[in-house]
């Protein structure tokens, strides 16, 4: 990390991070794992959709996709503080990879049940859980702290282009090689993000001692606690699960949408799923330009009006070419969103505490999205894909709206850094002070 030291705040230094290597190399890296990974999305819910006809096994699919990141949480989250998450990733990209070929060859051999494919995205999840408090709080130990804004809007962007690149991929894939295509080609970009950990090194960094052993559960609510008395930090909590909530099923109901109210073929389903994620290349660049000089408060507001309008706009759109502009705005507004809340946490967050607090935010999303797509998908089944989505985005824009102008919570995702092990302490007892009734775990 030897470049020079910048103030971010205007185009020139919109992509700053790429200057260090080991950001350089992971960034390339996850860009080809997440659009594998986009890419079997958009083939599982065109499978079960196929298989069973019903919008509401598409809600069970996505709820069993996300429930074991949840249950895993607290122990990915006391993973990440503990051990070397280099090698956590490296573990879970290896599990992910053997996961995925046994999905490929499950489906090769003609085997079309349903339950055999909820089970391997599961246990796919469940190694997902644990590399993804790992992988948050990883992206701090590429660049220096000064640019970590920089990089998270850039590590959101690299994801948003998967959603982009690997739906789009994907429907050329489903419609010309079969879904079986779609499931090995994830498992080798897998393969290409462990080989890149090989290459990437980092400074060790100096964790506080801890004696005993691990208690995951103790830890977690060790961060609750911890939270309770972060204001920013909570808005965010709170925001992140409104997204997740509504917004989380989309991406599965798009093949409803793709079916029943435009009547495209597969390669079309694909190439609209593709928009979310061209939404979000749109924005990087005026999101990591122009982060630094706007309050992340205005940022957020910004982007959840966006992304509700958008997502009620899609529901009335008439036609699939309407429908997908609508979608490239919920894409930028979910880039926005995504972005300000993890620098939000990412700044504020001790760094004692950064692997637990960020497995907590992940817990919060991954609870949300399951949930909210049992409801939907049941709702689509009962009243239509175009009234749910409506009613999400009206919904959304509501919580916005409490947040902002009800309760006043956005203001205190512009509060200054905090980070000393010292002020974590000091939280904690006062957190354990208020709440001395729990018993501990």
């Amino acid at each position: 990390m030897s470049a020079p030291v910048r103030r971010e705040g205007g185009w020139r230094d919109a992509f700053i991070a790429f200057r260090y290597r080991n950001f350089s190399l992971m960034w390339c890296a996850s860009l080809l794992s997440s659009s594998g990974t986009w890419l079997q999305n958009v083939a599982v819910p065109f499978v079960v959709f196929r298989i069973t006809g019903s919008g509401a096994w598409l809600g069970v699919t996505g709820f069993l996709s996300y429930v074991p990141m949840v249950i895993t949480g607290p122990l990915a989250g006391s993973i990440a503080d503990r051990f070397d998450r280099r090698r956590v990733l490296m573990v879970c990209g290896l599990a992910q990879t053997l996961l995925t070929l046994a999905l490929w060859l499950d489906y090769l051999n003609g085997e079309r049940r349903i339950l055999v494919i909820i089970v391997l995205l599961a246990a796919n999840s469940t190694a997902a859980g644990f590399a993804v408090a790992s992988w948050q709080a990883f992206v701090t130990e590429l660049v220096p702290r000064e640019h970590l804004l920089n990089a998270v809007t850039l590590n959101s962007a690299q994801f948003n282009a998967a959603r982009a690149f690997g739906p789009a991929i994907g429907g050329v894939v489903l419609a010309t090689l079969g879904a079986s295509w779609s499931f090995f080609i994830n498992a080798m970009t897998f393969v290409a993000m462990v080989v890149a950990l090989l290459f990437v090194h980092v400074a060790r960094i100096e964790r506080p001692p801890r004696t005993g052993r691990s208690r995951p559960l103790r830890e977690m609510v060790e961060a609750i606690r911890y939270v309770r008395t972060q204001a920013g930090i909570m808005a965010c909590l709170v925001v992140v699960f409104a997204l997740g909530f509504f917004g989380g099923p989309l991406f599965n109901l798009l093949v409803v949408f793709a079916d029943r109210v435009y009547g495209i073929g597969d390669g079309a389903y694909g190439l609209l799923a593709g928009c979310l994620g061209a939404g979000a290349i749109i924005a990087a660049p005026f999101v990591a330009g122009r982060g630094g000089r706007t309050s992340r408060s205005t940022m957020l507001s910004v982007a959840m009006v966006g992304y509700g309008i958008a997502l009620i706009s899609l529901a009335a759109a008439p036609v699939a070419i309407v429908g997908a502009i609508a979608l490239l705005f919920a894409g930028a507004g979910y880039l926005g969103i995504s972005s300000t809340l993890n620098t939000t946490v990412q700044m504020q967050v001790a760094e004692v505490m950064r692997g637990r607090v960020l497995a907590l935010y992940v817990m919060v999303l991954t609870v949300a999205i399951p949930i909210g797509s049992l409801i939907q998908g049941w709702l689509v089944d009962l009243i239509g894909v175009q009234w749910t989505v409506a009613g999400a985005g009206t919904l959304f824009l509501g919580v916005f709206a409490v947040l902002r102008f009800g309760v006043a919570a956005f203001g205190h995702m512009d509060d200054l850094t905090q980070g000393t092990v010292a002020d974590t302490r000091l939280a904690i007892a006062e957190a354990e002070a208020i709440e001395s009734a729990i018993d501990p775990i």
